[in-house]
């Protein structure tokens, strides 16, 4: 049996698929190491992908020439285009999928790959010499040797499960912990420190009362993730939504004193934005009632997902909780919620290719950087994952800047500024998200993933012909003028101001008062017919054009400076004027531009503007 390869990926969740991936469709010669062949790309908490900013970083991964969307497109169940009340910059699309099938598809995807071996075991620790990676060990003594490992162990390193009272090790339901990695780290110099999350419980559906919830729909034409030709959802399964009260709340009271989140069991730091139920009854005392999403599991099973609903109270005051909710009253469980707890490492302790400062040729990728969701892990893996492969043939590393991607926004975040609680990715924390939309990922990014042999030629002809068809309909709607009777009754009824002279399409376009509808027939019956992502993407770069051309100014200036490099080994403690914390911060992560410099929590702006001033600017 082959014991030696190019790239290791120890974990074969959603960070670990997408490393594997990425570094085998390269050239690299890998090996994925798993606990259980079977929970290949298992979908861990709730069975859905995208989201709010999460949709945008599928897209990316897509884009780039990962699998998460194709996956997902695959496995979908519903697909809903989430804020379309608002500006583009927040439309995100967002799935609910079939928990079964999309682990079989992941699986299945990944064995078409030729570089790709698979491995059952557990990784119990590296093996590392001069400071540089060299492999792997495994509980069954075998040692895997490689020039680059990416580490992707998810909530199962020291993981620990809990129930009220009860705590068990397991890294998931059903699934044993990791042990042996997290020593081996902290004897390497590595820090580490622990995290917390809960699942909800998961609910015979033939037990509940439907006509009791409201019913939530997908969208009545439905999109897709990838931008290759998978197939668009036809049939879609509906969500539904109920709600808490002050009596289900009572109950859930009554086991706090049980509760391992309040009673000082769980030492580990829980999701901010995903709060379970008795945290947020908790700390939104006020509140009456909170919403739950009943989520089905798939086409074939009656098992359902309550999202909102997430515990680690005992078992009794779960379904004496539930029971009390409306269309709960018969309620069957198939497991309670549980919260587990598991050691991370602080992501300060790696470059922006997510590999480690300490140990050379090894990279982290998904929760053990603090992280929390499945998008967010996924787009660690694939940068990994890229440049492992990238490391281990000698070849430039591959990073995306803020202005590039949501991606780069991310792995920014955690390099330059840590997380001491699991991170999530929103819009609001993309200051050009503007221009990092979801309907131009692949503008964006298919062309660095063909570069790098991820994506492939038809995916970027794909692209050159979209360019291509958004260039003449933009000089379309410049050319082609529209006389006043042809539009007047329309503005009118849009209460819009009427032209009196012929009026350029781009020109109509801009009124806020006519509706993507209006647009899109405008231009079909000026014999502009295209796709609705090109609409989407010709509308936006016309109505936003001074927005996204202020962003750009904003991407430049940022630019700037991050072409001012720190050299290596520069001394922040001798430069006069620098606040004492900028310096404690600055020497400890030691960034590689003043760009990089400026984004480190607790670096303010008049310490950039001291940096600037000793480095000549």
């Amino acid at each position: 049996m082959k014991t030696n390869y190019d790239v290791i990926v120890v974990g074969g969740g959603h960070a670990g698929c997408e490393a594997a991936a990425a570094a085998a469709t390269m050239g690299s010669s890998t090996l994925l190491v798993t606990m259980n062949m079977q929970t290949i790309g298992q979908m861990s908490c709730n069975p859905a992908m995208g989201g709010i900013a999460k949709g945008q970083i599928i897209r990316e991964i897509d884009a780039l020439g990962g699998l998460s969307g194709i996956v997902t497109d695959k496995t979908m169940i519903q697909f809903r285009m989430l804020n379309m009340s608002k500006g583009p910059a927040m439309w995100s699309p967002r799935a609910q999928n079939d928990r079964w099938r999309f682990s079989e598809e992941w699986r299945l995807q990944l064995e078409k790959v030729e570089k790709l071996d698979f491995f059952q075991d557990m990784c119990t620790g590296l093996v590392v010499k001069d400071g540089k990676v060299k492999g792997i060990k495994t509980s069954l003594g075998v040692v895997f040797l490689a020039q680059s490992v990416v580490l992707t162990n998810g909530t199962f390193l020291n993981g620990l499960i809990h129930i009220g009272d009860k705590s068990f090790g397991g890294g998931r339901a059903g699934e044993k912990a990791s042990r042996g990695i997290t020593e081996d780290l902290n004897a390497l110099g590595f820090i580490s420190g622990r995290m917390k999350t809960g699942t909800p419980p998961r609910i015979d559906g033939r037990s509940l009362d439907f006509s009791k919830f409201e019913e939530q729909k997908g969208d009545l034409f439905p999109g897709k993730f990838s931008y290759s030709n998978t197939e668009t959802l036809k049939n879609q399964m509906s969500c539904w939504i109920a709600y808490t009260s002050p009596e289900v709340h009572d109950i859930l009271r009554t086991g706090f004193d049980k509760s391992p989140m309040f009673n000082g069991t769980i030492k580990g730091t829980g999701p901010r934005y995903c709060p379970s139920i008795e945290d947020k009854i908790e700390r939104f005392a006020d509140r009456d009632r909170h919403q739950l999403f009943i989520e089905p599991e798939g086409w074939n099973t009656v098992e359902m997902y309550i999202n909102g609903f997430s515990t680690s109270l005992p078992f009794d005051v779960q379904v004496s909780a539930l029971k009390s909710i409306k269309g709960f009253e018969h309620v069957k469980l198939f497991r309670p919620g549980y919260a587990i707890e598991y050691d991370y490492f602080p992501p300060t302790q790696l470059n922006h290719t997510l590999e480690t400062k300490i140990v050379e040729g090894l990279f982290l990728a998904g929760q053990i950087n603090g992280t929390t969701g499945y998008e967010e892990a996924a787009c660690q893996g694939l940068i990994a994952g890229i440049n492992a492969h990238q490391k281990s043939s000698g070849k430039e590393a591959f990073v995306l800047n803020r202005d590039e991607a949501y991606i780069g926004v991310l792995i920014d975040d955690l390099v330059s500024k840590g997380t001491d609680e699991p991170y999530r990715m929103f819009t609001s924390r993309a200051e050009f998200r503007l221009s990092l939309r979801q309907d131009n990922a692949d503008l964006r990014l298919t062309q660095k993933g063909y570069t790098l042999g991820l994506a492939s030629k038809e995916r970027i002809d794909q692209v050159l012909a979209r360019e291509s068809e958004l260039e003449r309909l933009h000089k379309g709607c410049l050319s082609t003028k529209v006389i006043p009777n042809v539009i007047n009754d329309l503005l009118f009824q849009r209460g819009e101001a009427p032209i009196s002279v012929q009026t350029s399409l781009d020109k109509l376009l801009l009124r806020p008062g006519l509706t993507n509808t209006d647009c899109r027939n405008l231009l079909e019956n000026n014999k502009m017919v295209m796709s609705d992502l090109s609409f989407t993407t010709l509308i936006t770069s016309i109505r936003y054009a001074g927005y996204i051309k202020r962003e750009q100014e904003n991407v430049l200036k940022q630019k700037s400076l991050e072409g001012l490099l720190i050299p290596d080994g520069f001394n922040f403690e001798r430069v006069e004027g620098l606040s004492n914390e900028a310096k404690i911060k600055l020497g400890a992560q030691l960034p590689k531009s003043v760009g990089h410099a400026s984004r480190i929590s607790g670096v303010s702006p008049s310490d950039v503007n001291v940096l600037l001033v000793y480095m000549g600017r």
